[in-house]
């Protein structure tokens, strides 16, 4: 197995990004990213997706949608889009018709930020999801980076103070968003968690202050998607950017905050009686199942059944715990940062069933 690090939710002047897809890439070249997912608003740009190099790095871009119904008003209901490799903005007034657009055009499908509050003081408007009654998602963005910043502005000066310290921002994903991921999970659902920059560069300026909010740089250190592929990339764009969605569609993938620290080498496995499975995985729970958590380095870890924690390590890199009882099964780490205990690594679940 090859674990790669993806990042996905980013805008292009195309919307209201600040960067073109090429400049956006040599970002990611400098960060360590292998692989983008751009998504500007109600546009699928075809053209730019493709292996971008510099030296021995290179990334992978590929290019999906971020799709809302621009006529509504409050405006609501954001999907990301991947895949679909087609224009489905002509579907977005309904939410359900355009999931049904997306599955039969092979892509896949998840709730942007859905728990994202107003911040009257910039300005900024409640987006969050609604329309909970739809299916066909494949997915929900557990965890927003520029919606968290929008989550702290109660008055002009928290912006100047966040901007000028964009470090002291993540904390984890909404409580709310980790409740709604755990009531579909319970519901039987697979429901893949990612989580997104939602990267724009936006400039700022505040009488004679200027500041660019978040180069995409930023947010490339910031939080990514570890995925693990059944092989490594590589030469042909259509085929490494199907085998990574479908990873991403199988769930076998983790939400790493990778500023801190570097997430790469977390694993979390459960070996049954006939086989181990990864993140996405099942395994019947007859005849008891090992979970198995691997940690990049030693920390605070949590596993969670339907959504309850079951056990809490501390100072661990290497955590086990065996079960015979069904339930849908994830793992939260945490680590100290700057004075602060923050959100590291957000495991997608494995199903015991």
């Amino acid at each position: 197995m090859h674990e790669i690090v993806l990042n996905l939710h980013m805008h292009t002047p195309y919307s209201d990004g600040h960067l073109p897809h090429d400049q956006i890439a040599a970002a990611a070249l400098r960060t360590g990213v292998d692989v983008l997912i751009v998504t500007d608003h109600n546009v699928w740009v075809n053209g730019p997706e493709d292996y971008y190099t510099e030296g021995d790095r290179r990334v992978l871009l590929l290019v999906g949608e971020e799709i809302h119904d621009q006529a509504r008003d409050p405006q609501k209901n954001h999907m990301l889009v991947f895949g679909a490799r087609r224009e489905l903005a002509t579907f977005a007034s309904e939410p359900q018709r355009l999931l049904d657009a997306v599955n039969q055009a092979g892509g896949l499908a998840f709730l942007a930020h859905p728990f994202d509050p107003a911040a009257p003081a910039v300005g900024e408007t409640d987006i969050s999801w609604v329309n909970w009654e739809v299916q066909g998602f494949h997915g929900l963005e557990l965890w927003n980076g520029f919606s968290e910043f929008k989550g702290r502005l109660r008055s002009k000066l928290h912006a100047v103070f966040f901007a000028f310290n964009p470090t002291l921002i993540a904390q984890g994903p909404p409580p709310e968003t980790l409740r709604k991921w755990d009531e579909l999970l319970a519901q039987g659902r697979k429901v893949t968690a990612v989580g997104g920059s939602d990267a724009h560069a936006l400039p700022a300026r505040l009488g004679p202050l200027r500041k660019t909010l978040f180069p995409y740089e930023f947010h490339f250190r910031g939080i990514n998607n570890h995925v693990i592929l059944p092989r490594p990339l590589g030469s042909n764009v259509r085929e490494d950017g199907q085998m990574v969605l479908e990873a991403l569609r199988q769930g076998s993938s983790f939400v790493g905050y990778d500023l801190p620290a570097p997430t790469r080498g977390f694993r979390f496995t459960a070996q049954g009686a006939e086989k181990t499975v990864g993140m996405g995985g099942e395994l019947p729970a007859k005849g008891g199942v090992t979970l198995q958590i691997r940690l990049p380095m030693r920390t605070e870890c949590r596993l969670l059944k339907d959504g309850k924690p079951v056990k809490t390590w501390t100072k661990r890199d290497l955590c086990t715990y065996i079960t015979t009882e069904a339930g849908v099964y994830r793992v939260e780490v945490y680590v100290d940062y700057r004075g602060q205990r923050r959100g590291w690594i957000f495991s997608n679940p494995i199903y015991i069933r």
